[in-house]
């Protein structure tokens, strides 16, 4: 198994996760999209995605690729309670 660069996201990421885990954004010969990628092994993505909040949920193999998915959270909606003063 190779140990990078890691494939992190594609043109419609959120540029502040890709950010977050150093990434670069190319354009790779032949393809028609772009793509985020960092020179990380893929053991030290998962660990940052880990620090920010995200979970494993799954991992599968396509061809001699590997893909994991993972999930995060959404933190609950602050609602604002008015005051009420007499």
């Amino acid at each position: 198994m190779e140990s990078g660069p890691t494939v992190v996201g594609d043109e419609l990421s959120d540029i502040y996760l890709m950010a977050s885990l150093a990434a670069n954004k190319r354009q790779v010969l032949g393809n028609n999209f772009s793509e985020y990628y960092v020179d990380d092994p893929p053991r030290v993505v998962l660990n940052k995605l880990e620090k920010l909040g995200y979970r494993f949920v799954s991992m599968t193999g396509v061809g001699q690729t590997l893909v994991w998915c993972l999930h995060k959270q959404e933190d609950p909606p602050i609602r604002c309670i008015p005051n009420s003063y007499d």
